[in-house]
């Protein structure tokens, strides 16, 4: 399926690199310290995934480490959930990202597509909801989610919830409930820390599904380096609280520069969705730039752009907006 994130050309033959505003990737990267030489030589350990275990539980609000689970990314936890559960209905929230019902519709469930919770099919045992959404930004209730996680739970079924932006609003989490029956959680390290490529995530819930996910998944899931620094950042409470207001503040002046060229109709403080009638030209025109920004085959005059960062990659946002 197709992603954001992979500019159309790459590097251009000039040598000038795309500026990627595809992606909901905090700007700013977690400053780690560099993991000792071992954690490079070395087979990840198992105090060393403890320590990470601990670390991201705390963050969470996760009292039990046996419904936590590590895995190379979200997605790929994402892709093998499906694969874990008994062939049902499955339904998905939409709009949202598309791989939660490609993922379950490849794995044999019954997909289908609902636009708001209280529209649950009778016959649904797994609803997926991303809080915050991607694109829309829209966060749900948790008294509501919960609920939901009970009802689910009576049908045998599970409600999945992927926080992948939730770092931005931990109060919006359902983490700290992981464990009960009826609820998956999903979380993704390296959007809110800036480290994509790091390539971690974790699977919440109750300790039996969290240990198929484990054997599942096989032996060291996680890389000795990404545990060293993912164990710092969790652990460093100051950079997170910091780390929050800046991307406010950049989310902030960019809802205000694209307030001039459409309508913002949802967003978080690592991506801001705009409306436009002129949608294509201003992709196109900010690909002319070698910009990338995210466009919808579904939503034609959706855009989704992530935040600049540093001041030179802000000048050079705006002045290709003020060409277009």
């Amino acid at each position: 399926m197709p992603h954001g994130g992979e500019p159309p050309q790459g590097i251009s033959k000039d040598g000038v690199d795309w500026l990627d505003l595809s992606t909901g990737i905090a700007p700013f990267a977690y400053p780690f310290t560099p993991p000792p030489e071992r954690a490079w030589r070395n087979l990840p350990r198992r105090l060393e995934e403890q320590t990470l275990l601990s670390a991201a539980a705390s963050s969470f609000g996760l009292v039990r480490l046996d419904d936590i689970c590590l895995g190379p990314g979200s997605q790929a936890l994402l892709q093998l959930l499906p694969t874990l559960l008994p062939e049902g209905a499955a339904a998905v929230l939409a709009p949202t990202y598309n791989e939660h019902a490609h993922r379950w519709a490849r794995a044999g469930h019954r997909v289908e597509e609902i636009s708001v919770l209280a529209e649950l099919p009778a016959q649904c045992r797994y609803l997926v909801a991303v809080n915050p959404n991607n694109p829309t930004g829209e966060v749900q209730d948790r008294t509501a989610l919960s609920a939901l996680a009970e009802k689910m739970a009576a049908r045998d079924g599970y409600l999945i919830v992927d926080e992948a932006f939730c770092d931005l609003l931990p109060d919006a989490s359902l983490g700290r409930e992981a464990g009960r029956p009826g609820l998956l959680v999903l979380r993704s390290f390296g959007k809110f820390f800036g480290l994509a490529g790091l390539r971690l995530g974790f699977l919440l819930g109750p300790a039996a599904f969290i240990a198929m996910a484990r054997e599942r998944i096989g032996p060291w899931p996680v890389n000795g380096p990404a545990l060293a620094i993912a164990a710092q950042a969790y652990g460093d409470a100051a950079w997170i609280a910091a780390h929050r207001q800046a991307l406010a503040q950049q989310a902030a002046k960019l809802r205000q520069v694209l307030a001039r060229h459409g309508r913002i109709i949802g967003g978080t403080d690592l991506f801001v969705l705009l409306q436009a009638d002129n949608s294509a030209a201003l992709h196109a025109g900010l690909a002319a730039a070698r910009i990338h920004v995210r466009d919808f085959a579904e939503q034609g005059a959706w855009l989704r752009f992530g935040l600049p960062g540093e001041e030179t990659a802000w000048k050079r946002f705006e002045a290709a907006l003020a060409l277009i």
